[in-house]
């Protein structure tokens, strides 16, 4: 079993100075001081609550998976074995994070067979849960897919990432028009986890979908270890091979990207180059930047995701409203959840 590095929680920026200038005397002039003042301080002052009162409300964890081999058996071209992970299990979990909802993302080992996931979603419900499944457009049928809609299913995974799939063009292409076929009728998502290097791959075939893109962890970079000495900002994400097709799909506005996984993708406890990343995915679209948890985290024991979830909350400390978006409105968006 592998051991995962575990993220530190960090506080990125300051507090911004407010300049005062002489001869305000005013009581208006003082309101407007202190007004300004109150909102200058206010995020170091949410930073020292803790992460449950932090965590905006209602707020969606938008990928983890319900894993149990003893009642749903696992592939048999499974790359691995998993341990048990419960609804319960997973409840409890987001509990501890003050997360209420939550996306059930279909994990590789389970193939096309969604019934582990299709029986946590029943449970859940679609006021609180979606889902987002693997199929054979070749062979679903309709009604299956009408079923699953009323049950919360929101989006298909296309995954290549877990079991070291590799297509070339074409056949991507053509493997994401197939599956865009059965998800336009319902406004479902279609989710891809390659590596970061074949995103330029895809530039070329989103527009042409019709539906909405999400890409998994960050884009799934590979990435180096940065020395302890290293200046934070001397990493430059648009270096790594296909991010700057990333960014501009982005940019394009049918295309998401969750932040989540980075046990997965760095070496650095300090997470400085996917800190480069993360800022430049909400600059170049704050309404599409998902944040995700990945519990029980496969392949990997260990992990506390707690550190990882601050250091969101501080990435979005500098905007008001910043986190309601990276952690509920956005998922909610993407995923047809109706909200007040």
């Amino acid at each position: 079993m592998l051991t995962s590095a575990q993220p530190h929680a960090t506080t990125l920026g300051g507090t911004p100075r407010i300049s005062l200038s002489a001869g305000l005397s005013t009581r208006l002039d003082q309101r407007v001081i202190h007004a300004a003042a109150a909102a200058a301080t206010a995020p170091a002052a949410s930073a020292s609550l803790p992460l449950k009162k932090r965590i905006p409300p209602r707020s969606w964890d938008s990928h983890m998976h319900v894993v149990e081999p003893h009642r749903f058996p696992v592939s048999p071209a499974a790359v691995y074995q998993p341990e048990i992970h419960t609804l319960a299990d997973a409840l409890a979990f987001e509990s501890s994070l003050g997360v209420e909802n939550l996306v059930f993302v279909q994990p590789s080992i389970y193939g096309t067979d969604n019934s582990c996931l299709l029986a946590a979603l029943a449970r859940l419900g679609p006021s609180r849960g979606r889902g987002v499944v693997v199929v054979d457009p070749a062979t679903v049928q309709q009604e299956t897919l009408d079923a699953w809609h009323a049950l919360g299913v929101r989006g298909l995974r296309v995954n290549l990432q877990s079991v070291c799939k590799v297509m070339d063009q074409d056949e991507l292409e053509q493997t994401l028009l197939r599956h865009a076929e059965i998800a336009r009728p319902r406004n479902w998502i279609i989710e891809i986890y390659i590596p970061l290097k074949m995103v330029p791959m895809l530039e070329s075939v989103v527009p042409r979908l019709g539906v909405a893109l999400c890409i998994d962890h960050f884009g799934s970079p590979t990435l180096f270890c940065q020395s302890s000495t290293t200046n934070s900002s001397s990493f430059d994400p648009y270096t790594l091979p296909g991010f700057n097709s990333l960014i501009s799909l982005l940019r394009a506005g049918s295309t998401y990207i969750k932040v989540s996984a980075p046990y997965r993708l760095t070496k650095d406890r300090q997470m400085r180059d996917l800190k480069a990343m993360a800022r430049e995915f909400l600059a170049a679209a704050p309404d599409r930047v998902i944040y995700a948890t990945d519990w029980p985290h496969t392949r990997f024991s260990g992990v506390d995701i707690s550190p990882f979830t601050e250091w969101c909350l501080d990435l979005c400390a500098h905007e008001p409203n910043l986190a309601d978006k990276l952690f509920r409105r956005n998922t909610e968006r993407m995923l047809d959840v109706k909200s007040e």
